[in-house]
């Protein structure tokens, strides 16, 4: 054994360490003795399994389980139940699924004031409830929807002081914001019910992404086999059920190769309305929409023609959008209601008056809105009437004429007035809301890698 193992032997199982000049001594031995011989080689180091092993052994107590088991089940339990209403379901049913045998809770939701309101559940809606191993009610929580499905109220019962009370509140909805991508194959619903990525947008989506572009597109007769579009809205949820549908914050519509987008801003800063704007900032709510009907093709432009009842060659001064009976009719631009009633060929007609010396007419209706009247203020697509074939026409359509100076004039050949642009200070705060938009439509993209369905919270 060469003075090199022997030190590290000497270290290794815990013999008195040699002094400083030893070391060196040896090592200097060993070095020497490499010098001598030249290929003298360095015996590998010891075996771990050579070396001595201390051992400690120690007793443990196993724990008395027997005892524990006794200890939980002297402990009073909770059971926690979830159902949903049934059809023709009873509150007496509705509890029994719930785990609930009180009848003092039973009498208690059948004449409390907030709590009978349990018996006016929906089908279909979650009830929560908590009992104790007796089956007597601890809590229970449900939510009451009005008839477009909802929630106007959450009903709590619970015990205090071994008494059951009931409280109403706001229901509390969960915000989430969803991402979504369309291809246009046949027509703009068809793609928007779409289920590869995780089911239809809501129609209250699809209605806003109408009106949303309908100064740009006619969805009626743009359209494109090929054409796309990306979409980031707000959805709102409770206990995991989608409840409705919020605003679109982002749109992107790719129609005939040419891109249309906008994004929602509503500055924190002020107390004014948000609005749609381009990415760059510029407002995109601009005076007068496209076309005053959803769905619809023009029928008769603005121009000469053979007029369809007295045959005389004449002028007209509208245009002429073919529509089913009782579509919906909306106000082109923000205004008031100068004229609503009959009026000769025109039949039933509402004409709305904008700023300066702008005015818009709508004939041929086959009813007005129930909340019409003169000097009403209206709101661009504000719903104004229904189409209709009333007064001097020979088939359902709308007349549409917009006047300047109570002249008429071709609306497709007047420039589109918009809003005004933002302030410096409304501009900075509207770039770091763009910039969260531009990233979404970013993963949306085909190529991506984020998939054409997201949502986050």
């Amino acid at each position: 054994m060469n003075p090199t193992q022997k030190t590290r032997r000497t270290r290794l199982t815990g013999l008195p360490v040699l002094s400083r000049k030893a070391r060196i001594i040896g090592a200097g031995a060993v070095f020497l003795a490499v010098c001598a011989f030249g290929a003298a080689a360095i015996a590998p180091l010891p075996d771990a399994s050579d070396l001595p092993v201390k051992s400690i052994a120690q007793d443990l107590a196993l724990p008395n389980l027997a005892d524990q088991i006794s200890a939980l089940q002297q402990e009073p339990q909770q059971f926690i139940h979830e159902e949903k209403v049934r059809p023709g379901d009873s509150l007496a049913s509705l509890l029994n699924r719930l785990g609930v045998d009180d009848q003092e809770a039973a009498t208690f939701i059948k004449t409390d004031r907030i709590a009978k309101g349990v018996m006016q559940l929906k089908t279909g809606k979650r009830v929560q409830a908590q009992t104790d191993d007796d089956g007597r009610l601890e809590w229970l929580h449900a939510t009451v929807v009005d008839n477009q499905d909802m929630p106007v109220k959450t009903i709590s019962i619970s015990r205090k002081n071994n008494k059951l009370v009931a409280q109403e509140a706001a229901p509390k909805l969960e915000r989430r914001v969803e991402m979504r991508a369309r291809t246009i194959t046949n027509s703009l619903y068809s793609a928007t019910d779409a289920s590869t990525d995780g089911g239809k947008l809501p129609d209250a989506i699809v209605a806003q992404i109408i009106e949303m572009f309908s100064t740009s597109i006619d969805f009626r007769s743009d359209l494109k086999r090929g054409d796309h579009f990306n979409v980031v809205y707000e959805t709102f949820w409770q206990d995991g059920e989608m409840v409705k549908s919020g605003r679109i914050l982002a749109g992107e519509f790719v129609n005939r190769g040419v891109t249309y987008q906008s994004v929602w801003f509503e500055d924190p800063a002020s107390k004014a309305g948000g609005g749609y704007y381009t990415f760059d900032g510029k407002a995109l709510k601009r005076g007068f929409l496209k076309s005053p009907l959803e769905f619809s093709r023009i029928s008769s432009g603005f121009s000469m023609r053979v007029h369809p009842i007295s045959g005389n060659w004449k002028a007209h001064k509208g245009v002429d959008f073919a529509a089913a009976l009782g579509t919906p009719i909306r106000a082109s631009g923000d205004g008031v209601i100068d004229f609503q009633g009959v009026s000769g060929g025109y039949g039933n007609m509402v004409v709305i008056k904008h700023w300066a010396n702008y005015s818009t007419a709508y004939a041929h209706m086959s009813r007005f809105s129930s909340n019409l009247r003169k000097g009403a203020k209206v709101s661009q697509g504000d719903i104004i009437g229904y189409v209709g074939s009333t007064g001097w026409s020979t088939g359902a359509h709308l007349h549409y004429e917009f006047r300047v100076n109570n002249e008429a004039r071709d609306p497709n050949s007047l420039n589109v007035i918009a809003q005004a642009p933002l302030s410096s200070a409304e501009l900075a705060r509207f770039k770091v809301a763009a910039a969260d938009m531009t990233h979404r439509f970013a993963l949306l993209r085909p190529g991506s890698g984020a998939g054409q369905a997201m949502a986050a919270r």
